[in-house]
């Protein structure tokens, strides 16, 4: 079968271009030009404050005297390898590694990374558990049509637990004195696992954040107190699909897992995304498991790093922004027998990885789904101020969600990410959760106080004030979605 491709316009930042062109940047020149208003040769905080550089002026001032130089901006833009004519300065291909998984540093609150660790993202977030006192089962739903309240009702009968309906999950904290009633009631049912299923319309940054807000606060500590999980789809049908198959499924032992990994080499010095799928692929195979790769090529990384093995197809995406659609025969056949999906690489609203949302199987009953890209779990509508790229230089454009669509087309877990995505060092602690036996919700649960840890976030920290004037506000890292129902169990320990 001959590869069938999408089209979907690529912007780098700042200039358009086409697919896999050289990004390129205001010149240092013309930023003193525009913003110096003094003309002193020094630019100030004032004199950026409403502009996109305003974030950027702390990392330009570095010895922290209030001013900035053409040689301070120049000293920061090339260590992220950018010319002070704003052209991309020459890179040189750092050698091709795969670490064992052992290796790879933990980072915590008081962490320091090497540069390369952080520039290959070679680490992986330091998680642990934290204990519940509750045994029941809650969820938590703003739906009013019976078509979804009845599944709801189903799966929460299957666990002994109750539905709590709620008004508007979306602007729960804008009524606190509702707020407070829904938290003693989930303090009341002692819940352990807790089941959030909004409406499609209230899946938005803020209704989530909403939810860590909520379950961060059921006792004095500031970290997540119950096992969460989201249980959403685009219609009443996948979502009745995604109860029954959460009711039936059984936790995967290591003889029936079968992993397939999926990455993006964009450029030929960007080789990450594939050191992970290697990664994943070695690791696996301490299980005696198995792991097909697929490895989507850039125009410009044609010369990269391959992987060796069988079962290692290397694609190359054609320029103009086109994605994958569809894939070879055999490369489908692995698909449809695979019950793991990892992706790894960058994404916008509708793509993961240089797949297209179509490329999706159509049918994924009972498999699991882990990206790493961003805006992989986007919501339809936004609380925050829209991104015109994404990392990548992608344009964002307003698709559906790569994750819901999984869900819709029957998987049975799936974790992405609403907006910018760290990648594989915060999706590996959920699927080494996983693989230690853990349920879905443990995993979500272990995941997000590690990021509340790592941040410091607190009570009253969680949700984006004036967020319609923020597009890479610090709770970003809080993002995360796993859809799936909390007390399932993904599977057997593997040994």
């Amino acid at each position: 079968m001959r590869i069938i491709i999408c089209a979907l316009a690529i912007l780098w930042p700042f200039s358009q271009s086409k697919c896999d062109a050289q990004p390129k940047y205001p010149t240092v020149a013309s930023i003193m030009k525009q913003f110096d208003a003094n003309q002193d040769a020094v630019l100030t905080k004032d004199e950026v404050a409403d502009s996109q550089y305003a974030r950027q002026f702390l990392r330009w001032d570095a010895d922290n005297d209030g001013k900035v130089s053409e040689k301070d901006i120049i000293t920061l833009r090339r260590r992220f390898g950018i010319a002070a004519d704003g052209s991309m300065l020459p890179t040189r291909q750092s050698k091709f590694t795969l670490p064992r998984i052992d290796d790879l540093p933990r980072v915590g609150p008081n962490s320091r990374l090497t540069r390369q660790a952080a520039q290959e993202s070679a680490y992986i977030l330091s998680t642990k558990p934290h204990a519940v006192s509750g045994n029941g089962y809650t969820i938590l739903t703003d739906h009013t049509s019976l078509e979804f309240l009845k599944p709801l009702r189903r799966l929460a009968d299957h666990h002994k637990g109750h539905l709590i309906e709620v008004k508007d999950l979306a602007t729960l904290s804008d009524r606190p004195s509702h707020f407070d009633i829904i938290r003693e009631e989930l303090r009341k049912s002692k819940a352990r696992y807790v089941a959030i299923a909004p409406r499609l319309e209230s899946f938005r940054e803020n209704m989530l954040l909403n939810m860590w807000e909520l379950l961060s606060t059921l006792d004095d500590d500031p970290q997540i107190d119950v096992m969460p999980g989201f249980l959403i789809s685009s219609n009443a049908t996948g979502l009745a699909r995604l109860v029954d198959q959460s009711i039936a499924f059984r936790p995967l032992s290591a003889k029936k897992v079968k992993p397939f990994a999926i990455s993006q080499v964009q450029r030929a010095v960007e080789t990450r995304s594939l050191q992970k799928s290697g990664i994943l692929r070695n690791h696996f195979a301490t299980y005696g498991l198995k792991t097909p790769v697929v490895a989507i090529y850039g125009q410009q990384a044609t010369e990269a790093t391959k992987l060796p093995g069988k079962n290692v197809w290397n694609m190359v995406v054609p320029g103009g922004g086109k994605f994958v659609e569809q894939f070879p025969d055999e490369v489908v056949q692995s698909l449809e027998t695979a019950n793991l999906i990892i992706m790894h690489g960058h994404g916008v609203p509708g793509m993961s990885c240089s797949v297209d949302i179509g490329g999706l199987p159509a049918d994924m009953s009972g498999k699991i789904l882990l990206t790493g890209s961003c805006f992989s779990a986007a919501p339809p509508k936004s609380d925050l101020l829209k991104l015109r790229q994404a990392p990548g230089g992608y344009e964002v454009k307003t698709r559906d969600s790569f994750v819901l669509r999984a869900v819709d087309n029957g998987a049975v877990v799936a974790f992405g990410h609403q907006r910018l995505s760290s990648g594989f060092p915060h999706l590996y602690p959920v699927l080494e959760s996983w693989m230690n036996g853990q349920t879905v919700g443990q995993a979500y649960q272990q995941l997000l106080n590690g990021l509340i840890e790592l941040q410091g976030t607190k009570s009253g920290g969680f949700v984006i004030s004036n967020s319609k004037q923020q597009q890479r506000p610090p709770q970003n890292r809080l993002l995360y979605v796993v859809i799936g129902d909390p007390a399932l169990q993904p599977l057997e320990k593997l040994k």
